[in-house]
């Protein structure tokens, strides 16, 4: 994971382990514990997330692009052909939908921001990862905006920062709330599968368009 998400989750940690965070926790109810066994703070200040807020943006731009289809950078038909797919999936059930959406992403490589970008630390957009691949909050960016093309509740659906203790690293996934479960959507993992199924995640925080989650121990 990216160097900026993983000094971001030292800081996230840190407060969730003060005074001053249980002080300011207080105000915030706590919800029961849900994703991967948690406590959840709910809070709506997103502009600690600015490259967050910078995909949903340009995201729109790209949608709205009429680019050509003949450049061999930011090609247009990259979302045109993801649209497609998304359109001969729309029929299917929610269930089969979420499943076609993970192996469609799960398919591309894995690829480093600093070998795409040249900075440690870039979340990018549906049209970017289609073209170039990604990393992990980049497979589930793609995800998660695939999910709100084809109807399903964005406020169901998260990007999660985890610490994965299997291999000492931060990591991305998305959530989605289904059937009074949580499901994970993960390129490190080939089935959609319960939240509850997997143990060696730690949720530091999520996001979704219109709030953000602090993920602390009972």
């Amino acid at each position: 994971m990216v160097k900026k998400t993983q000094r971001l989750f030292i800081i996230l940690y840190l407060l969730a382990n003060s005074n001053v965070w249980s002080a300011q926790a207080e105000a915030v109810e706590a919800m029961p514990a849900s994703l991967f066994g948690y406590q959840e703070i709910q809070k709506q200040n997103l502009s600690l997330f600015p490259q967050w807020l910078s995909v949903l943006e340009r995201h729109v731009l790209n949608l709205k692009d009429t680019g050509s289809c003949k450049s061999t950078k930011f090609n247009q038909c990259h979302l045109r052909q993801w649209q497609s797919f998304l359109k001969g999936i729309k029929h299917l059930p929610v269930g089969q939908q979420i499943k076609q959406v993970n192996r469609y992403a799960n398919e591309k490589e894995y690829i480093l921001d600093i070998e795409n970008y040249g900075v440690a630390d870039y979340w990018a957009t549906p049209k970017e990862f289609l073209i170039n691949s990604g990393d992990c909050e980049d497979y589930a960016i793609i995800k998660m905006l695939s999910m709100k093309w084809l109807g399903y509740d964005t406020h169901a659906m998260r990007v999660v920062v985890v610490q994965d203790t299997n291999l000492r690293i931060a990591h991305a996934v998305m959530a989605i709330e289904r059937d009074d479960d949580i499901l994970i959507l993960d390129n490190q993992i080939e089935e959609v599968i319960s939240h509850a199924a997997i143990f060696h995640y730690v949720p530091v925080y999520s996001v979704n368009e219109n709030n953000w989650w602090m993920h602390v121990p009972n």
